[in-house]
């Protein structure tokens, strides 16, 4: 059961026909999924979700698919941070843990919905520039679809990414470089190679799975919303799919209209941080990030194509943007997994030096709701890291 209508272009509004292949609009803007919210919210109750499997798929009337492939994604843990939460002095710290999804991120969401899509629409090839975890996801799925897929990561990912690919039967492209210069490769050759790009909001359905996160987030909190969401922004999807899903919610009668909604936070590395920059000069978007370099593979993007709509969402819901060093996100991931049993990766352990930064500043309170995400397993960046008595 699907309500889906059509695409709408996020930049000039432009309507594209659902049901064909499509990639960014005409304009250059990414496009959107829309849906017959008004009948969603006739024959879709919100009390029919308890009845859905566990996993994102529960959500299917605001899902594109008719047919998931699914590997078990979403309906991942909220944590109550309460051991973190006490060096804080507050009860209300809570973990999204999505390194417990298929292939250990948060990616699993997006690209099972996008494989999805590409299967129904008989799609045979794909192609996707990743910093790591994508191109795991792209792989995992693929395989569960029967599409060919190419991955193109920089040589530096984490081995584990590499081995997830090729385990999958990808066929893998290692590139001395960014994932701008992967994605500048799966533009030049994709045409003739008849390769359908997948590549960060360049198609409409990532999005989608990854705005799952949204939905679990209101009914893991009995349908209401915490008071802040910080988000490790690389591409910044996952925030850009939770704002959607909190109109979408809204719109069928899931939260109160007008109701209030999370200040989201964008959360960067210090190395890469172009949308913080942007924040900070109040720009509209954001410019290239020249020599960008850390170990949050998932936060070394230079320029993310949904940068406007991020500092959008940011903007509206008086949240903010903060960057984290790699030598503060490392004794972060030591911190979590101390406080809480949680590995987490280098992105999600940016978020706790940007919650203690904020309650600092006072820009949060003790009575503050939030749910800091852990976007990834820490056990997929060992490669990336030391340990005492083992170098």
């Amino acid at each position: 059961m699907s309500f889906l209508t059509h695409l709408e272009c996020s930049r000039c509004g432009k309507r594209h026909e659902a049901g064909l292949p499509h990639n960014l609009c005409s304009c250059g803007g990414p496009l959107l999924v829309r849906y017959d919210l008004e009948r969603a919210r006739r024959e879709f109750p919100r009390s029919a979700v308890a009845s859905g499997p566990n996993t994102m798929w529960r959500y299917s009337g605001v899902l594109p698919a008719k047919s998931p492939v699914s590997l078990g994604e979403g309906m991942t843990p909220m944590i109550h941070a309460r051991r973190l939460g006490a060096k804080y002095s507050t009860d209300s710290l809570y973990v999204k843990d999505e390194g417990l999804n298929p292939t250990g991120s948060f990616k699993a969401r997006g690209l099972s919905c996008a494989l999805s899509m590409m299967r129904e629409l008989g799609t045979k090839k794909l192609a996707i520039p990743s910093a790591g975890n994508a191109a795991s996801a792209a792989a995992a799925y693929a395989a569960a679809a029967g599409i060919e897929a190419h991955i193109f990561m920089p040589k530096d990912v984490p081995l584990a990414n590499y081995a997830e690919c090729v385990t999958f039967g990808a066929k893998v492209t290692m590139v001395d470089g960014l994932i701008s210069d992967c994605g500048k490769i799966v533009a030049e050759r994709g045409p003739k190679e008849g390769w359908f790009d997948v590549s960060t909001l360049k198609e409409p359905y990532r999005i989608e799975g990854k705005k799952t996160m949204g939905y679990e987030i209101a009914e893991q909190f009995g349908w209401t919303l915490p008071d802040a969401i910080f988000y490790p922004t690389g591409g910044g999807v996952g925030l850009i799919g939770m704002w959607k899903a909190f109109e979408e919610m809204e719109i069928m009668g899931w939260l109160p209209k007008g109701g209030p909604r999370p200040k989201m936070i964008a959360v960067q590395a210090a190395g890469c941080a172009p949308i913080v920059r942007a924040f900070e000069k109040g720009e509209k978007q954001s410019e290239f990030w020249q020599g960008a370099a850390t170990i949050a593979a998932g936060l070394r993007v230079p320029k993310a194509l949904g940068d406007f709509l991020v500092l959008d969402y940011v903007r509206a819901s008086n949240g903010t943007c903060v960057s984290v060093t790699d030598e503060e996100l490392r004794a972060a991931i030591d911190e979590l997994g101390a406080a809480e049993g949680i590995f987490a990766a280098p992105e999600g352990a940016a978020c706790v030096t940007a919650y203690a930064k904020l309650r600092a500043s006072g820009f949060l309170k003790a009575t503050d709701k939030v749910v800091l995400f852990n976007t990834g397993a820490g056990l997929k960046y060992l490669d990336m890291m030391t340990f005492p008595g083992r170098g």
